[in-house]
């Protein structure tokens, strides 16, 4: 059975026969991270009456879960041939993230690709051992790196999780996706539907390029005389302009790509992934190049999670088909605070052309 006929399937299962876009949500979950502009700290001991929150501009009864919710955590590692120089840092963090991220009432497991999805572990663990043993246990593999792949088979895990579970997605990969069979689209209404939080450590593509083992040069068919210089002025192809400007592009605000996302039918190009499967989630991205920007990022990402508020609340608008706004404030001052989480959600009318939605 090819993964790409199990990525169909899934799609079916979670978004109903007509269509990934028939889903009525519910309830919402929301991942909420407050922290003072002032000093750069998160700030604790918020109450939920210092939460409000509008949902398409129409304020919202909302729940507000201000003490720890133990922790799902799935670790997805890229494991091709280019991230190889890597893998020793990575396969260091498994005592760190047992102390700092996954704590005494969470459980972690841990998954490797490339092209392939090979879970390491058998089960969620809350073992140190286990999950050490899990991490030394990735090797490089093939060229690809099914990133999108990886974020389905992760969301399938962590959706049969207890939902007192917190689910949360780390990706430790490059910012771009080679190989994948399923499509952005319907990974991020997955995450979304389940309620997973991703955040990425992300590999530097530059780094990776350089140490990368290079195979040796074949033979330039074409004498050196034969080559005329290209004369000043002349215009430059694609990959010339690729290799002075880069792939990267200015951070901002990713919304409208993610609303175009999901109103599109046809499939949007997307440069960075990562940020928007991050930001639609409420999670954040990472970078890091030596073994202690690693142990700083783990240390950051616990620090955050057991800062989280959660926000969970039934819509009282979902007559309203499409892409929900949300906007959450906070205190009687909101300007002094800094708040991370999700931008909004899609969601289907309950009833669509007479039919109930799916």
């Amino acid at each position: 059975m090819s993964r790409k006929f199990v990525l169909a399937l899934c799609a079916v299962l979670a978004f109903g026969q007509q269509g990934p876009f028939r889903i009525a949500t519910t309830e919402i979950v929301l991942p909420v991270t407050v922290v003072d502009k002032r000093s750069d700290r998160y700030v604790n001991g918020l109450e939920a009456k210092d939460f409000s929150l509008l949902d398409n501009g129409k304020p919202q009864d909302i729940k507000v879960e201000v003490t720890y919710v133990p922790i799902s955590l799935v670790i997805a590692v890229q494991a091709n041939n280019t991230v190889e120089p890597f893998l020793p840092k990575i396969k260091k963090i498994g005592n760190m993230l047992e102390a700092l991220v996954i704590g005494q009432q969470g459980e972690a497991r841990v998954l490797k690709f490339d092209h392939r999805m090979i879970w390491m572990n058998e089960g969620f663990t809350n073992d140190g051992k286990v999950l050490n043993a899990a991490l030394d246990r990735i090797n490089a593999g093939s060229s690809t790196s099914a990133m999108v792949d990886a974020i389905f088979e992760a969301t399938r895990e962590l959706r049969r999780r207890p939902t007192s579970q917190r689910r949360v997605l780390m990706l430790i990969a490059e910012t771009r996706d080679k190989g994948s069979e399923g499509r952005i689209r319907e990974a991020l209404l997955s995450a979304q539907i389940n309620n997973i939080i991703v955040y990425s450590v992300n590999i530097n593509r530059l780094v990776t390029s350089l140490a990368k083992k290079m195979d040796a040069p074949r033979p330039d068919h074409i004498p050196a005389t034969a080559r005329a210089p290209v004369p000043g002025g002349a215009p430059q192809t694609p990959g010339t302009i690729a290799a002075m400007q880069g792939y990267g592009y200015e951070a901002g605000d990713v919304t409208p790509l993610i609303k175009e996302l999901f109103i599109q039918v046809k499939s949007v190009f997307v440069p960075n992934p990562v940020e928007v499967f991050t930001r639609h989630t409420g999670g954040r991205e990472f970078s890091f190049l030596s073994q202690r920007d690693l142990d700083e990022v783990v240390t950051k990402l616990g620090e955050e999670l057991h800062s989280q508020y959660l926000i969970n609340y039934k819509p009282n608008n979902l007559d309203q088909a499409g892409w929900h706004d949300v906007k959450v404030s906070v205190g009687a001052n909101p300007k002094q605070y800094q708040i991370r989480t999700k931008p909004g959600y899609y969601t289907a009318a309950k009833f669509d052309q007479g039919q109930s939605g799916q």
